[in-house]
């Protein structure tokens, strides 16, 4: 039985730039590269080190809480660098590629005959394990606690996002596949919601339970569906895998192959020509947007312009992004900016702005925040962008002052950094919304599991 969800409260950022429904093959990336900050909460151990020749899907390095999670090499080729930071930390292995591709070959495999234990032991085999995260706290799924409920969003509602209806069409069988193989690591439900209007190859699988949904972003993130469907409580944990990293299960599965290709969205109005390209996961910036950007004074960004992460040319794609983001850099000083009318913004106030006369106008907005930041101004206008039964304002300052009980009490289990976004997006204060979720998250993990 499925359940239609319709989000009212929200905002939806109409953008210039989203991207033409084209897709061309990029040539191989001559340098990939993973980084160990893409999987949050991970201590990497290096097994890769340099020199090492790796095909695809053989092992770079693992983590040390959990040895049987596994991160392995989206390309064949040679561990040319591992780039370290303070302490030694590792920031990136990267990985000049072959000219012809080899994988690592992992087996065919049944998933309608596999037990969960062998579901769980292929994919930590094959390094297919970090695709599947885990709220609380927004990580990489702890393998030792089963989960209640397995969600996949393949509605995207953020800014330019990339049309998953457009994106995932022919690859139903690799789709079905992966459902069949990851529902049997919990005993409750697989929940995969669809746009209300849309015809996504994922509204008839087999084995899950089926949600509409419409509204507002952030309609589209997988915590306000999690919320609305099945609300995480104390001890409980949800497992979550987007549906392009089911394709790569899938594909695993019926072919024994680890295929980390995807295909990316490039959008934003400092793109010539926005539109898809198929690309493997830790590709570099450069090879997926030469020729097609415009350099003048443009902010990339890997993921969405909400909480996608910014990067440079030289800079590498993150490893479950499949959206790069270019729009002009707002390092210009507007005068008197605080006191004229604004037309070429969006607000949801309406003191001397004027987006709501024109709903459905798009908009070429800059990365200039219009402002400094502040001690908290309460206007009571993160209420109506935030769909979650839980006061935000109240929640970010628990976060803050690191008082756990109030951070428990008030919902720090059910909510994740991307959840802030749009209240991040609408701030007066200017405060980091998302990076304060983020620390929260972290104590709450170290200090109560």
């Amino acid at each position: 039985m499925s359940k239609d969800i319709r989000i009212k409260k929200g905002l939806d950022i109409k953008l210039v730039g989203i991207a033409e429904k084209t897709t061309t093959t990029s040539s191989l990336s001559s340098v990939y590269a993973i980084k160990p900050e893409d999987f949050h909460g991970i201590t990497p151990k290096l097994v890769a080190k340099e020199g090492t020749e790796v095909k695809a899907g053989e092992t770079l390095f693992y983590s040390k809480s959990d040895e049987r999670i596994l991160f392995p090499s989206p390309v064949a080729g040679k561990v040319t660098e591992v780039v370290r930071g303070a302490r030694r930390k590792i920031l990136a292995i990267k990985i000049t590629a072959d000219s012809k591709q080899t994988y690592a070959d992992f087996g065919k495999k049944d998933a309608s005959k596999m037990s969960a234990e062998e579901v769980k032991n292929h994919l930590f085999s094959s390094g297919c394990w970090p695709f599947i995260k885990q709220r609380p706290f927004d990580v990489v799924a702890n393998p030792n606690q089963a989960p209640k409920s397995i969600f996949v969003s393949a509605y995207a509602s953020a800014p330019l996002a990339a049309d998953l209806d457009y994106t995932l069409v022919g690859k139903e069988t690799e789709l079905q596949t992966a459902i069949t193989a990851i529902s049997k690591l919990t005993e409750g439900k697989v929940h995969v919601s669809v746009g209300k209007e849309s015809n996504s190859p994922l509204a008839n699988l087999s084995g899950v339970e089926i949600h509409k949904v419409s509204g507002p972003h952030p309609s589209g993130n997988v915590g306000t569906q999690i919320a609305n469907i099945d609300p995480i409580n104390k001890g409980e944990v949800v497992w979550i895998v987007t549906p392009q990293d089911l394709v790569i299960i899938g594909e695993l599965l019926l072919t024994g192959k680890f295929n980390a290709e995807r295909t990316v969205a490039l959008t934003g109005s400092q793109f010539s020509t926005p539109q898809y390209v198929k690309a493997i996961a830790g590709a570099s910036i450069d090879s997926l947007t030469k020729g097609n950007l415009k350099n003048d004074n443009t902010r990339i960004i890997s993921g969405n312009v909400l909480s996608g992460t910014q990067v440079k040319e030289d800079g590498f794609l993150g490893y479950y992004d499949n959206q790069i983001t270019a729009i002009p850099e707002g390092d210009d000083y507007e005068f008197f900016g605080w006191n004229k009318p604004v037309f070429n913004k969006i607000s949801t106030s309406r003191a001397l702005t004027f987006s709501w006369l024109n709903p459905k106008k798009k908009y070429d907005l800059n990365t200039n925040t219009n402002g400094e930041h502040r001690a908290f101004v309460v206007t009571g206008s993160y209420e109506d962008v935030f769909p979650l039964d839980i006061y935000p304002m109240q929640l970010l300052k628990a976060f803050m002052y690191k008082d756990l009980d109030e951070m428990e009490a008030l919902g720090g289990y059910e909510v994740a950094p991307e959840d802030f976004a749009l209240t991040e997006f609408i701030c007066v204060s200017k405060q980091p919304h998302q990076k304060i979720i983020r620390e929260g998250l972290d104590l709450m993990r170290e200090e109560l599991g």
